[in-house]
């Protein structure tokens, strides 16, 4: 194998091309979505079962300026770029898609997705989109959290080693 097929650039999509993307697509498209600031084990663990429940996956990925909304003024701690491109270097992300909404309903809408998968903190009634995904004849998986694992207690953590 060329080493172009281990780059992640071209994993990484803009709305109209992941919409092409898709069309392409044969199978079930599993959509997830997050801030996946510093990576960890949990996300490697959601992503992983998000992948094994179809046949390609897609990532959304929350702005800069939605993660700052949603998480506050500290937050993200790594650019949209920057956790794009690690996103897109796992073998297991097949595309990976910024939104800038504080929810990821247009882009769900936008990419029609037949599985839509969250972490454990979330129930399928309370997942955005699960109305949606259902109605087209999708479905909704919840993956366990891994315990122990956030961002930020990551974050904390390294907080206090600082003091």
């Amino acid at each position: 194998m060329s080493p172009s097929v281990f780059d992640p650039i071209p994993k990484i999509m803009d709305w109209e091309r992941a919409g092409a993307w898709r069309t392409g697509q044969k199978g079930r498209l599993v959509f997830t979505n997050g801030v996946f600031d510093l990576l960890h084990p949990g996300h490697v663990d959601i992503l992983l079962a998000a992948r094994r429940e179809g046949d390609a996956l897609v990532v959304g990925v929350n702005s800069d300026a939605s993660v700052k909304r949603l998480k506050g003024p500290g937050r993200p701690v790594r650019t949209l770029e920057e956790r794009s491109y690690v996103l897109a270097a796992l073998a297991m992300v097949d595309a990976v898609v910024a939104f800038a909404q504080d929810t990821p309903l247009e882009l769900i809408l936008h990419l029609r997705p037949d599985v839509l998968v969250k972490g454990g903190d979330y129930t399928p009634d309370t997942v955005i989109g699960s109305r949606e995904v259902r109605g087209w004849g999708g479905r909704v998986t919840i993956v366990p959290l891994t315990a122990g694992q956030s961002t930020t207690s990551i974050i904390e953590r390294l907080r206090d080693t600082r003091r």
